[in-house]
């Protein structure tokens, strides 16, 4: 059994608040949007700190030493575009409970990312893309490949690549959603994991329909072979669809209380 890995995505500066916390390095809010997100079951916090071109090594390294220490070594995706930061937040990080995740590859100006990963036995994000959103699928498999032949070169095991096909927004990219899920397929064909912010797909919607359509594109990805996602784990809806999704697919054993677990 392999349960669907949820990575919490509400730790980040385009949230004022988590903004201003890592600028002055103020605990609280951040480990308040962490005991959340990890009381609701997320697998996962991701730490976005943002470009961090000035401090970002320090700022990296703070952050992820606050959240292991306190949520005994939870395990992180280190977000930024900052690579020396990534490396700092490595240096610190117990692996206690997980490899720490990059956040993330692509196969263009970003495709050293998975080297990073490489040399620090990490496990990397890598969106389907080479800087812009592919066309199609014969683009999304091109770079699959390119990043895939990367990492093995480079001694990764394919289980350490995550590849995301980038969900997309569904208002004004409607034709392009069944093409998404058919890049998921592909890659679970091909026995590779996958991720991506799942929440991209609902950008723009009101607020009470969200969890409605971020619950059925889960529930769908998943039936392709969807193995993660970058999500709001304090959705409740998602997060009781993913845990039924798991019980369907016999990633997790039922019991009456299986959403509780």
């Amino acid at each position: 059994m392999a349960k669907f890995i949820t990575i919490g995505e509400r730790i980040s500066v385009t949230a004022p608040a988590i903004r201003r916390a890592f600028a002055e390095r103020d605990p609280e809010p951040i480990l308040k949007r962490a005991k959340e997100q990890l009381d609701a079951g997320a697998n996962y916090i991701d730490v976005n700190i943002g470009p961090a071109e000035a401090d970002g090594e320090e700022v990296m390294q703070w952050a992820v030493k606050l959240l292991q220490e306190t949520f005994d070594n939870v395990p992180l995706a280190l977000d930024t575009a900052n690579m020396k930061a990534i490396e700092a937040g490595i240096q610190v990080y117990n692996r206690q409970k997980g490899k720490p995740i990059v956040n993330s590859a692509d196969a263009g100006d970003r495709l050293n990312r998975i080297d990073l990963a490489a040399a620090n036995d990490a496990i990397c994000v890598a969106l389907c893309s080479c800087n812009g959103i592919a066309a199609d699928n014969d683009e999304r498999m091109a770079h699959c490949q390119n990043m895939l032949e990367r990492g093995l070169s480079l001694g990764m095991e394919s289980d350490d690549l995550w590849f995301d096909p980038l969900f997309l927004v569904v208002k004004g990219m409607q034709d392009k959603q069944l093409e998404v899920l058919e890049a998921i397929k592909m890659f679970s064909d091909m026995g590779l994991n996958s991720t991506g912010g799942l929440s991209n797909n609902s950008n723009g919607m009101p607020k009470h329909i969200r969890p409605i359509m971020d619950s059925a594109l889960v529930a769908m990805a998943m039936m392709q072979g969807l193995t993660s996602a970058i999500v709001n784990p304090c959705d409740l809806r998602l997060m009781e669809t993913i845990k039924s999704c798991d019980i369907i697919k016999n990633n997790n054993l039922y019991a009456d209380s299986y959403l509780e677990i």
